[in-house]
C-alpha cells in the first residue's frame, strides 16, 4: 500500500494555486503586447474597428495606445505612422489610417439593410493624394458577376467621384484610394442595381464583383 500523503495546512495550497495562476496570467498578457511601435498601431486601428475606408483617426490611435497598451510617446508614434504607409502597412486618408491588409466595412448598417459594401485593397498605390469626392478619376476595371460572367470591363474610364455618375458602390468603394492603386469591391444590390438591374446582362438583385486600378486623380 503506498504511503499516505502529507496534508498541507488549510489555505497553503490553495494560496499556492492562486499564485501560480496570477503568475502564468501575468506573463500570457506581458507576451500578448505588440512589441514594435507599429505593431501597436496595428493593435489599436484593428481594435477600434472604426468603419469606412479611413479607418481611425490619429488622435484616437494614440489615446488607445496610452489607455489600453500603456504608450505615449508622440515623436515615436509620429515616426511609426511614416513608416507604416511608406511599407505600405497603412493606408492614410488625411489624418486617419487603417491596416492595408485588413478588409475595409465602408458604411455600418442596421439589421435590416441587408449587406455593406466590401473593399480588399490589393495593391495600396503610391503618393500622398488620395481620390475624394469632387475629384476627376480615371480608372480600369473588371465587373463579374457571383457566377463569373464578366458584364462590363474598359482600360480607361473617367469620371466625377461623388457626383453620382456611376453606382454607389464606386463612389463610396473608389474614394481613398492612391494611383496606381488596385481594389476588388463587392458592391450588394442597393449599391448597384437593385432590383431591377441593368439589362440585358445584370439581372436584378445582383451582387457585383469589380476589380478596380486608379490610373489618375485630377483635383477641381
Amino acid at each position: 500500500m503506498p504511503p499516505k500523503e502529507e496534508k498541507p495546512a488549510a489555505g497553503t495550497n490553495n494560496k499556492k494555486k492562486k499564485e501560480n495562476v496570477t503568475t502564468s496570467t501575468s506573463s500570457s498578457k506581458h507576451k500578448q503586447q505588440p512589441k514594435s511601435v507599429l505593431d501597436k498601431i496595428v493593435a489599436a486601428i484593428r481594435a477600434l474597428k472604426d468603419p469606412g475606408t479611413k479607418g481611425s483617426s490619429r488622435t484616437s490611435i494614440q489615446k488607445y495606445c496610452q489607455s489600453e497598451l500603456d504608450y505615449n510617446n508622440p515623436t515615436a508614434l509620429k515616426k511609426a505612422f511614416q513608416q507604416g504607409v511608406q511599407k505600405g502597412i497603412l493606408v492614410q486618408t488625411g489624418q486617419s489610417f487603417r491596416v492595408a491588409a485588413d478588409p475595409v466595412l465602408a458604411e455600418k448598417t442596421t439589421e435590416n439593410d441587408g449587406p455593406s459594401l466590401r473593399i480588399e485593397d490589393v495593391t495600396v498605390g503610391t503618393g500622398e493624394e488620395t481620390a475624394q469626392h469632387g475629384d476627376s478619376v480615371t480608372v480600369a476595371y473588371q465587373g463579374t458577376l457571383e457566377n463569373g460572367y464578366e458584364f462590363d470591363k474598359a482600360a480607361k474610364f473617367t469620371f466625377l467621384l461623388g457626383a453620382g455618375d456611376v453606382i454607389k458602390g464606386w463612389d463610396r468603394g473608389i474614394e481613398g484610394m492612391k494611383k496606381g492603386g488596385k481594389r476588388k469591391l463587392v458592391v450588394p444590390p442597393k449599391l448597384g442595381y437593385g432590383k431591377r438591374g441593368c439589362k440585358p446582362d445584370i439581372p436584378g438583385n445582383a451582387t457585383l464583383y469589380f476589380e478596380v486600378t486608379l490610373k489618375e486623380i485630377k483635383r477641381r
